[in-house]
């Protein structure tokens, strides 16, 4: 297992790099320049030639990605021109925010989505998994902009019973919890309807096995084979989906930050692309691929969790 795991950050840090070199290269690739951002468009040539040298813009682009690189290593993401601040101060106040969006989203999710597909499985094809299916497939094609819109014209303008805006002023969003409602609803909507319908799939799969018809024949009630064998098996492709969701929810919140004026890494991630803001868009990037990572490597730990039968060596 230590061995498995050295090897797995190892790759980690392989997809890091290629990652930061891709996205690297493609800002760059970009119309425009964060020197103009910076300026303005009124600014003159020279003014802006001056910029570009006393930045480092002016290197090739190798260079630059090397210094990107070597600061990286030392926890220094570069600065945030437009903001005037440093890159790694900016994730820092905003991160946490957006880990509790994340988090708490993910931890309903997983809470609502499990017994939902563990229902529809076990009442397939009739009335109440219609309408769970229904509901599944309405939520997961529903654009995430526009769930947060229905929401707010539901329990604020109609209802008037939440805020529209999310905590604004707080350092820790956890202190308005009333506030935090609408963005935690529509980020944990759009999550359970993936989870839900693949909980299901993965139910109907396990429950025609063969070791499900000799539980059966040995006597054995069906709440006791569906809760202690099939659902433990079932739940091995859904650990990889919510691993695998992990960077994809990290992303997908910058949508969902900016309907609800939300001050976490997807509103600051909208803001510097808005602005050419290149080294937050950089770290940004660094963040959401460490959470994908991170994600992969915590679902093949709780693999072995879930199924003693999977060992890494």
């Amino acid at each position: 297992m230590i061995g498995y795991m050295i090897r797995r950050v190892g790759q980690a840090i392989v997809v890091l790099i290629g990652v930061t070199i891709i996205t690297f290269i493609l800002l760059h690739l970009l119309p425009g320049s964060p020197v103009r951002a910076i300026l303005g468009t009124r600014a003159s040539p020279s003014t802006i030639k001056q910029l570009n040298a006393e930045l480092g813009f002016n290197k090739p682009l190798y260079v630059q990605y090397g210094l990107w690189v070597w600061n990286l290593a030392h926890f220094n993401l570069g600065f945030s021109y437009k903001l005037n601040q440093p890159v790694t101060a900016l994730i820092g106040q905003r991160l946490p925010k957006t880990l509790f969006l994340v988090g708490s989203s993910l931890i309903l999710a997983v809470i609502i989505a499990v017994p939902l597909g563990i229902w529809s499985a076990v009442h397939r094809n009739r009335a109440d998994d219609y309408v769970l299916t229904g509901l599944s497939f309405i939520f997961y094609s529903m654009p995430t902009f526009l769930l947060g819109i229905l929401l707010i014209i539901l329990f604020n303008q109609t209802l008037n019973w939440l805020p529209f805006e999310a905590p604004q002023n707080q350092t820790y969003p956890w202190t308005d919890l009333n506030g935090m409602v609408l963005p935690v609803m529509t980020l944990t909507a759009v999550t359970v309807a993936l989870f839900s319908r693949y909980m299901r799939s993965s139910m109907l799969e396990q429950m025609i096995q063969d070791y499900v018809r000799t539980a059966r024949a040995k006597g054995v009630s069906n709440q006791a084979i569906l809760m202690i064998h099939v659902l433990r098996n079932a739940l091995i492709p859904v650990i990889t989906l919510v691993g695998l969701s992990i960077g994809g929810i990290v992303s997908g919140a910058v949508v969902t930050e900016d309907v609800f004026n939300y001050p976490g890494m997807g509103l600051l991630y909208y803001n510097a692309a808005v602005s050419d803001d290149f080294p937050t868009l950089l770290g940004f990037v660094v963040v959401v691929a460490l959470a994908t990572v991170i994600g992969n490597l915590v679902a093949d730990i709780l693999y072995a969790v879930a199924d003693p039968r999977i060992r890494y060596v």
